[in-house]
C-alpha cells in the first residue's frame, strides 16, 4: 500500500523571525535578515556581514531548558521550530504520557543537520600554549593539559551532527525510525523527501522532518570566503543577496532551524488535525562532477527535477510555482536557470520562480525546509514571495523571477529546489490538499 503523505505542522526560526508568521510577514514586506556580523569579530574578513538569528531564547519555547542548554545554535533553533510545528499538529512535547494518539514507536525523526562550531578560543590557546618552538612541533601532553582546562566535553559532544536529532527525540518522545544527513545545502530537502518516502511505504505514521544549521563562525566563513562564494558588499548587507541579478557577487550566509510534521493521511484523519498541504513528489541525484561546482550542463539538477515530476505523476504543465535554490552566486543562478529551461522548455517562461534567500540569506542545511514552508504559505495565501534586489537583470537569466514585490497568483502545486556542494540535488513537490485526490 502506498500511503499519501501530508504536512500537519510547521515551525521555523530564521533571520526574519522566530516563527512562520514572522518569516512570512518579513518576506511580504521586503525585510532583510542581513546585517553586520556580531557572533564573532569579522573585521579582518573579506565578508563582514551575515544573516543571524537575533534575540532567540530557547527557554521561551521549552519548559525543561536545562536538558537542552548545551545544545549548539543549530540544535536550539531546531528545538524552537519543532515546538511550534508540534503545537500546530496537535502533538504533545515534554511529557512522558502524551495524549495525542500517536504511538511513539511509530513516530520518527529525519533531519538535515549541520555540525556545531569548534570552540575556537580554547582550542587555539591550547595549540599555541603547547607549541615547542625548539622542536618545531606540538607538545601533545602539554596540549592535553591546557585543553582539559579550557574545553568542555559536553560542548565537544554537541558538535556532532546527530545531536540535534537526539535533542528532538528527547523533546518529542519519538522512538521510531531516525535519520540524520548532511548533504550540504540540500540536506533538509533531502530529509523531508526521504521522510516522505518512509511514510509512503509504511515505515512510520509520523515523522518530524527538517533541518538546522549555523556556520556563522570563523571556520565556516573562512571556508566560504576562500571559495569566493560569499558576497563582499560590506557597505550594503541588506542588498547583498541578489539572486539572478547581473550584479550578484555571492550569497549571504545565514542560520536557522525549520521543521515540518509529516504524517500519513490515515494518521492525520484519525487524529482530526488540519492538513496544510500534501507532499506528492521527490527527486534526488548527484552530479558526480566537482565538490564545489555544478555540472555546466545542469545534468544532476535536471535529473532531480524530472524524477520529482515523475514521482508526483505530473507533467511540466502542472507546476504553478518554483521556489529556486537561488543563492546569488554567479554559477548557481546561471546553471539553475539552465536546468529549469532544459526540463520545462518553453513552459519555463510562464512559471514564476523566486528566491527567499534574497531576504533570509542562505541557511545552509536548514534552507530547504525553510523554503518548503514558504511554498506551503504561498499555496495558503495564493501569493508568491519575491526575489528582492533584482534591479539589474542579467540578460542570460530571462525567466520570471518575481522581482522585488510579492505577487498574487494561483498556486495549487509548488516545486522546491535545493542544490548543494558535492553535487547534491533534491527536489520536492507539494500541492494543496484535496480529500478526493488519488495518491
Amino acid at each position: 500500500m502506498r500511503h499519501r503523505v501530508v504536512i500537519t505542522g510547521m515551525g521555523v526560526v530564521c533571520p526574519l523571525g522566530h516563527n512562520t508568521e514572522q518569516m512570512w510577514k518579513g518576506l511580504m514586506t521586503g525585510q532583510s535578515g542581513a546585517a553586520a556580523t556580531t557572533l564573532f569579530d569579522a573585521s579582518t574578513f573579506p565578508t563582514q556581514f551575515d544573516a543571524e538569528v537575533k534575540g532567540f531564547d530557547l527557554s521561551r519555547f521549552v519548559r525543561h531548558y536545562d536538558l537542552h542548554k548545551n545544545g549548539n545554535r543549530g540544535t536550539q533553533f531546531a528545538l524552537g521550530a519543532c515546538v511550534q510545528a508540534c503545537q500546530q499538529a496537535g502533538i504533545d512535547v515534554e511529557t512522558s504520557a502524551p495524549g495525542d494518539g500517536i504511538d511513539r514507536q511509530r513516530m520518527g525523526i529525519y533531519l538535515g543537520a549541520g555540525e556545531g562550531p569548534v570552540n575556537f578560543e580554547p582550542f587555539f590557546e591550547a595549540l599555541i600554549g603547547a607549541w615547542d618552538e625548539q622542536a618545531r612541533q606540538v607538545n601533545w601532553p602539554k596540549w592535553t593539559q591546557i585543553a582539559l582546562s579550557g574545553l568542555s566535553a559536553l560542548n565537544e559532544l554537541e558538535q556532532e551532527p546527530n545531536m540535534p536529532v537526539a535533542h528532538l527525540a528527547l523533546l518529542t518522545g519519538a522512538r521510531g525510525v531516525t535519520r540524520s544527513c548532511l548533504t550540504a545545502c540540500a540536506a533538509s530537502t533531502q530529509a523531508v523527501g526521504e521522510a516522505m518516502m518512509l511514510l509512503r511505504h509504511g515505515k512510520a505514521d509520523v515523522i518530524v522532518a527538517g533541518g538546522a544549521h549555523s556556520m556563522i563562525h570563523p571556520l565556516g566563513v573562512t571556508g566560504f570566503n576562500r571559495l569566493t562564494a560569499l558576497s563582499t558588499r560590506n557597505d550594503s548587507p541588506q542588498t547583498a543577496s541578489r539572486p539572478f541579478s547581473a550584479s550578484r557577487d555571492g550569497f549571504v550566509i545565514g542560520e536557522g532551524g525549520a521543521i515540518v510534521i509529516l504524517e500519513t493521511l490515515e494518521s492525520a484523519k484519525k487524529r482530526g488535525v488540519k492538513i496544510l498541504a500534501e507532499v506528492i513528489g521527490f527527486g534526488s541525484s548527484n552530479d558526480a562532477f566537482r565538490v564545489t561546482d555544478m555540472h555546466n550542463e545542469a545534468r544532476g539538477a535536471c535529473q532531480a527535477l524530472r524524477a520529482a515530476i515523475r514521482d508526483a505523476g505530473l507533467t511540466i504543465e502542472d507546476i504553478d510555482y518554483i521556489s529556486t535554490h537561488g543563492t546569488s552566486t554567479v554559477e548557481n543562478d546561471e546553471i539553475e536557470t539552465l536546468a529549469i529551461k532544459t526540463v520545462f522548455g518553453q513552459r519555463a517562461y510562464t512559471i514564476p520562480c523566486s528566491s527567499p534567500k534574497s531576504q533570509m540569506g542562505h541557511l545552509i542545511a536548514a534552507t530547504g525546509c525553510a523554503e518548503l514552508i514558504t511554498c506551503v504559505k504561498a499555496i495558503e495565501e495564493q501569493t508568491l514571495p519575491p526575489t528582492m534586489n533584482l534591479n539589474e537583470p542579467d540578460p542570460k537569466l530571462d525567466l520570471d523571477y518575481v522581482p522585488n514585490v510579492p505577487r498574487k497568483a494561483k498556486v495549487e502545486i509548488a516545486l522546491n529546489e535545493s542544490f548543494g556542494f558535492g553535487g547534491q540535488n533534491n527536489v520536492i513537490i507539494i500541492k494543496r490538499f484535496q480529500e478526493d485526490t488519488q495518491g
